[in-house]
């Protein structure tokens, strides 16, 4: 296991566990922005040097972009910031408050342009579709992004919450480094169906979020009597555990944790130092 990854065939590395901004922007009670500046810097700070966003990131369609502009002020305000790989997506929309996809060609260019001011760059590092669209082509969704990157506003590809015939669907269309989806110890769908061994079999980097159960569910891994011996037994957080988990899962495989809080920030990387044992790693699997 490396502390560092390659994002696909990107020709960058990240370390190997990366940092989801969500948390930090979704919800009435969520952290103040100078506490969460304080979290991403703390990151950044931990060698942290892959984060995920999107323009979704918010309360609802009036806040769109508020934590991409927020990461933004982060690396801005960090020496060395410019060595952060920024990662965002489009292709939901956010009425009152809700989940809605909508992945027409129009609104996709109408997001990246919107996305590319959030973060000020002329040019987002990797650009993922957020989810497909029922009612658009799956191939104008990822053809309009190619086109995007062919007019150098989107470094590169991804694509997020896809299976492995869209993955091969797009691929014939554009080059694709990323694939992030759902995955955790008691949702292990991608393992099991083979998508993250494909993902790596096409050089394309596969990064889980959710990666200790999201929402409420990182509270019942966090005190599941299994990850808590290991833990004690490895000396880390459970969370680290199941991170330790997921980089064991392929060198292709970067986490990509959620965090509002220093705290949280900053033990996430601690994962890199853990070396599961087969032993381990089967009473982890056996939590499905």
């Amino acid at each position: 296991m490396t502390e560092r990854r390659a994002l696909g065939r990107s020709g960058l590395t990240v370390q190997a566990v990366g940092l989801g901004g969500m948390p930090m922007s979704i919800g009435r009670d969520g952290p103040s922005e100078a506490d969460a500046l304080s979290a991403l810097h703390a990151a950044f700070d931990a060698g942290t040097d892959l984060v995920d966003t999107a323009d979704v990131y918010c309360h609802d369609d009036s806040d769109i972009g508020h934590n991409e502009r927020l990461i933004a002020k982060a690396v801005k305000s960090w020496p060395g910031g410019g060595k952060v790989v920024v990662a965002t997506k489009g292709g939901l929309t956010r009425p009152e408050g809700r989940w809605e996809r909508d992945a027409r060609p129009e609104v996709l260019r109408a997001a990246c342009e919107r996305s590319l001011k959030a973060l000020g760059v002329s040019a987002i590092a990797l650009y993922q579709l957020h989810a497909p669209d029922e009612k658009v082509r799956f191939a104008d969704s990822v053809g309009e992004l190619k086109r995007l990157k062919d007019e150098g506003k989107i470094r590169h590809v991804g694509l997020s919450n896809v299976g492995l015939e869209q993955l091969d669907e797009a691929l014939a269309i554009v080059r694709i480094e990323s694939v992030q989806n759902q995955l955790h110890p008691k949702d292990r769908g991608d393992l099991d169906d083979g998508l993250v061994k494909a993902c790596a079999a096409r050089g394309v980097a596969y990064l889980p979020y959710c990666p200790v159960g999201g929402g409420y569910g990182h509270i019942s891994l966090s005190k599941h009597p299994t990850l808590m011996a290991l833990a004690v037994k490895h000396g880390i957080s459970p969370y680290c555990v199941v991170l330790a988990w997921h980089l064991a899962q392929g060198e292709n495989v970067i986490p990509i944790p959620g965090a509002s809080r220093v705290e949280s920030a900053v033990d996430s990387p601690k994962a890199l130092s853990v070396r599961l044992e087969p032993s381990d790693l089967a009473v982890i699997d056996a939590l499905a």
